[in-house]
């Protein structure tokens, strides 16, 4: 249903932009400068006219071959073979047909080249060009702008890019290390590569600038020798199960298209537009100094709002020191992008514009170095890390950047999941690595479009991500933070990704998306953020990160589960120690992900509600003297929703610690309010693989949640193994966000330990707990607890109750068999008794925001087994009272 949508969509759209563009013959280029608007292109006629030759003057209707300076026009008519490098020219258009001799090398020089239906061949499928070709785009009369699609460029209305280079071997991996200093290396395959290439060498390490650019001076095989040693190390092995060889990529290609050098300062490089009716095959060719800067749609390579593209590709070419953007998709379905490079590029690489777009395939490409300026200004990110919100959103406000998000720039841009992603490496983006940024319905040229409301992006499953591996960024994968329709985003509140199998409908079956074999190393913040429902993650292998998994919720209530890691392998710290740059790294003799030397490593980290791992292993997180790590935490420190079946089966821990719930440390923190749910953190180990008790529970030792009867304490971990039935309490109101102590606070107290509440807490089924509060009314809930079990809460200043069944003692309380409470000398005490079929709910958070819940959005009301409204003597603002006799 959501294919035919789309599919129709674009259909109208490509119609519209062509009757918008006119429906006549071809202008001639003389008569184009002065007005720079052309028809709409006749179809060409060129496949049955006689080839002639660029050099001969009988091949033009003035008898007089081009010269310098020359606007030409090869008219439908015409077919010529372009046998000599010309002078260069003022423009080119090609309404026929121009195809380069493979018998030289050829160098072409003009300001654009428009193909107003015609076609410009160099090579074909069945016989790659096997000579050198150059196209340089100047830019001598600066400001055209032909028919709509600006100046310096592969210009095309419904006309056809055919060029195919010799080469096919785009990148490798290092067979083993190469050390700073080295001036050769080894790679697994250099088959086809050449003395003088150009190629690059990814970082492994966490900065991306590590990335280097070298010659190759000689060949053997598959080793080769540089022009020049390496000022960094790059890593050459599988460590530990996780394969972090560095990838090796060949910037050169015999077919070059390029913008004069002049763009090197400037940043306005040439594009290729391939608009309405136009055809790109692609294969061989380098692009540089390609994207025209802070200008919207002028990219090295852009298929731009075709509808159908079946058949088209870029592939086995590299795309490097450009401006703005690797490879865009806009309007346009079932692209092939496969087996390219791309290297030293500003803004979102590969990218998908408005999330229209369906089936495309992004297979084998590499991206090495995306950075958000091309001038090494720094990015101005909205991310989360180590204290919190960074930056914030005056970086999507900026002036030097193309769209909101291009400050925090992704290697992968990703706006509709119904497209293929596998065996793809986002080697090094300043900010993120593959990023599915899903709006709720398409953007940009789609907005209010007729039928963009029925194209459900976050309702619509994601085809296919797998193999892909991500290293070298700040995230290397992020499935959240979804543009709004004016382009902007938040860190929270967006993204909420629930699949169905009709995206149009909400109540069809639920659908999952599955991402496997993904591989995350050496990334300075999370290797996996996720946000959404039915979330499958298997064999996942993820190393060498500040934090390994995070994952939020959208729906809760309406799924089996959120995330799921199965059959997957996390390691703390591998054999690859990078290059140490900082006292700190120096003294510690290995890079570290951040600047917080004390930082405590993290495979796993629990958030949100209602995540599984199974037959996961988790090796080498090992406290240390310079800083702590565990294999489990939760993300430090969240104020939204945890679960007490947020469940673990199947662990394995080699050189690990297991679990870690530290301290607060408000550097560490990249969530942190007044509603503090990681207070409530609970790991439910179901086969005490972790803790080594069969269906037990991990949770905070804060003397509330643990006890010495039913527990065993683990100071180690600031945690404890408990057996028992466990859910969560809450008192009701909105602890919010901010640092300012909180009014009015509500302090628990159970066997000598006392506890503020700031929004969730576990308990055990049996518990008492005294409440102490300045407060004058207070609603007490259990959530996710079995039938029958109960709590008992001693409220002193406290007389009434709205509901529940009133007791003449509390011994008569205690034998209670149903929410019931007692009040006697200016305390009541309260008795919860959890049914979970009484259809009671408690609200967590404001709607809108904090924990995610049923529904659209986050926060609201969530499934209470136990319910029960107290409130003070004599406070007319509490709950109807049923006042206990004293």
């Amino acid at each position: 249903m959501v294919r035919t949508q789309t599919r129709l969509l674009l259909a109208s759209l490509v119609v519209a932009a062509f009757l918008a563009l006119g429906c006549g013959p071809g202008a001639r280029a003389e008569e184009m400068h002065a007005g720079m608007h052309m028809d709409a292109p006749a179809p060409a006629a060129s496949a049955a006219a006689k080839q002639t030759r660029w050099s001969d003057p009988a091949s033009w209707p003035d008898g007089r071959v081009p010269v310098a300076g020359d606007a030409v026009t090869i008219g439908r008519d015409r077919n010529i073979l372009l046998d000599v490098s010309p002078p260069a020219l003022r423009s080119l258009t090609v309404a026929g047909r121009l195809s380069f001799s493979d018998t030289l090398d050829i160098d072409l020089k003009t300001d654009w080249i428009y193909l107003p239906g015609g076609e410009l061949d160099i090579g074909s499928e069945g016989a790659p060009f096997t000579r050198n070709a150059t196209i340089t785009l100047t830019d001598t009369v600066p400001d055209e702008n032909i028919n709509t699609m600006g100046d310096r460029g592969i210009m095309m209305l419904g006309g056809t890019l055919s060029l195919h280079g010799d080469r096919t071997n785009s990148w490798s991996k290092l067979v083993k290390t190469a050390g700073a200093g080295s001036a050769t290396i080894e790679v697994m395959d250099a088959a086809g590569w050449r003395k003088g290439d150009r190629i690059v060498l990814a970082s492994t390490d966490f900065d991306p600038h590590q990335a280097e650019e070298r010659t190759i001076a000689a060949i053997s095989g598959n080793t080769l020798t540089l022009d020049r040693p390496l000022e960094y190390m790059h890593f050459g092995e599988i460590t530990f199960g996780v394969d972090e060889r560095g990838e090796v990529g060949l910037l050169t290609r015999n077919i070059r298209i390029q913008a004069s050098d002049d763009a090197e300062k400037s940043y306005f490089g040439g594009h290729i537009m391939a608009m309405a009716g136009s055809k790109m095959y692609v294969s061989g060719v380098e692009l540089t100094r390609m994207g025209q800067y802070l200008h919207l749609a002028r990219y090295p390579i852009h298929w731009h709002i075709e509808g159908e593209g079946q058949g088209q590709y870029i592939r086995n070419s590299s795309i490097h020191d450009t401006y703005s953007r690797c490879v865009t998709v806009h309007g346009t379905n079932n692209v092939l992008v496969e087996n390219n490079v791309t290297y030293n590029t500003v803004g979102h690489c590969y990218f998908l514009e408005d999330a229209v777009e369906t089936g495309n395939q992004f297979v084998h490409n590499l991206g090495i170095l995306t950075k958000c300026h091309p001038d090494g200004k720094a990015c101005a990110p909205t991310n989360l890390g180590p204290g919190g919100t960074t930056s914030g959103p005056a970086g999507q406000a900026a002036k030097d950047i193309l769209i909101p998000s291009d400050n925090t720039a992704s290697m992968f841009w990703i706006t509709n999941p119904d497209n293929v992603y596998r065996d793809n490496v986002a080697a090094g983006s300043e900010q993120t690595g593959f990023w599915f940024a899903l709006p709720e319905h398409p953007t940009g040229a789609f907005l209010d479009k007729e039928g963009s409301a029925n194209i459900w992006p976050r309702r619509t499953a994601v085809r296919e991500f797998k193999g892909n591996t991500a290293h070298s960024n700040f995230d290397g994968f992020m499935f959240d933070r979804g543009p709004k329709p004016d382009g902007t985003f938040s860190v929270g509140g967006s993204n909420y990704h629930f699949a169905f199998t009709d995206p149009a409908d909400p109540n069809s079956p639920p659908k999952g998306s599955v991402f496997e074999n993904f591989t995350g190393y050496k990334n300075r913040h999370g290797a996996v953020w996720g946000r959404g429902e039915l979330h499958l993650f298997k064999h996942l292998r993820v190393a060498d990160n500040a934090i390994g998994f995070t994952h939020a919720a959208s729906a809760v209530g309406r799924a089996a589960y959120t995330s799921k890691v199965i059959d997957s392998l996390f390691v703390g710290e591998t054999a690859n120690i990078g290059t140490p740059v900082t006292p700190a790294e120096l003294a510690y003799g290995r890079s570290m992900p951040n600047d917080i030397p004390d930082f405590p490593i993290r495979g796993y980290e629990y958030y949100d509600l209602r995540h599984d791992v199974v037959n996961t292993t988790f090796e080498n997180f090992q406290p240390n003297a310079t800083r702590d790590a565990a294999a489990i935490s939760y993300l430090m420190y969240t104020s939204f929703g945890m679960s007490t079946e947020n469940a673990i089966e199947g662990a394995k821990f080699v050189n690990a610690k297991p679990v870690d719930f530290p301290p607060v440390v408000r550097r560490w923190s990249s969530d942190f309010g007044r509603g503090n749910a990681w207070r409530g953190a609970a790991i439910h180990d179901r086969d005490g693989s972790v803790g080594g008790v069969p269906d037990s529970y991990i949770v905070l030792d804060n003397g509330i949640a643990s006890d010495e009867q039913a527990c065993t304490i683990r100071p180690d971990w600031h945690a404890a193994v408990c057996k028992g039935d466990f859910g969560h309490f809450n008192v009701g109101g909105d602890f919010g966000f901010g640092n300012a102590p909180i009014a009015d606070p509500v302090m628990l107290s159970r066997n000598g330990r006392r506890w503020e509440f700031t929004g969730q807490t576990t308990i055990r089924s049996g518990a008492e707990v005294r409440v102490e509060t300045a407060r004058k009314a207070l609603t007490l809930t259990l959530t996710e607890m079995d039938n029958g079990a109960w709590v008992i809460f001693e409220l002193p200043g406290f007389a009434a109750a709205a509901g529940g069944k009133q007791e003449p003692s509390l011994a008569a309380l205690r034998d209670a068999r149903e929410t019931s409470y007692f009040s006697d000398k200016g305390t009541l005490w309260a008795k919860l008794v959890v049914d979970n079929s009484a259809g009671l709910n408690v609200t967590i958070g404001r709607p809108g925001a904090g924990v995610s819940t049923v529904g659209t959005g986050p926060g609201g009301a969530f499934p209470a087994g136990a319910r029960l409204e107290v409130s003070k003597a004599g406070d007319e603002t509490g709950p109807v009272a049923k006042v206990a006799a004293n």
